[in-house]
């Protein structure tokens, strides 16, 4: 077998300091994250976090600047994740869009409220890309090349 790590996206996406974030089912119980999936063969990266966004909350999504990207190996199992998390314009809200399986609810919370749900987190870097958001940490979209 061929090791090669999971591509995801995640939408960091804030309002008036308060984080947008995703309640969903996972094998671990409700677990907090940020709008995120996988990268689906065909689509780059900017047209997955824009997809799993709308899939996840309902609300469009347009990533404009790259916050950073993340390599993180989960501790159970063989699955690396290679995250790219991008900040961005919300879009419009969609109130007859159905939720991807799984998501609960969405919920907007601080930084205060993330830290103080860390042990709720998806993974260590749902708290990670906040903080480096909350830092300032923002790149260009040109380091993002897609050639289809």
């Amino acid at each position: 077998m061929i090791w090669k790590p999971d591509v995801t996206v995640a939408a960091v996406v804030e309002r008036e300091g308060r984080f947008l974030m995703v309640e969903e089912h996972t094998e671990d119980g409700l677990r907090l994250n940020q709008p995120a999936g996988h990268l689906e063969q065909g689509e780059s990266l900017i047209e997955a976090c824009a997809r799993e966004t709308l899939e996840e909350t309902a609300h469009g999504f347009a990533p404009q600047q790259l916050v950073g990207i993340y390599q993180w190996p989960r501790p159970k199992g063989d699955v690396t994740y290679l995250r790219f998390a991008f900040a961005g314009e919300l879009g419009a809200f969609d109130s007859v869009r159905v939720l991807d399986r799984g998501i609960v609810r969405t919920v907007w919370l601080s930084l205060q409220e993330l830290e103080d749900s860390a042990d709720r987190h998806r993974s260590p870097l749902v708290l990670q890309c906040v903080r480096d958001f909350v830092a300032g940490h923002r790149y260009p979209m040109e380091l993002i090349r897609h050639y289809g």
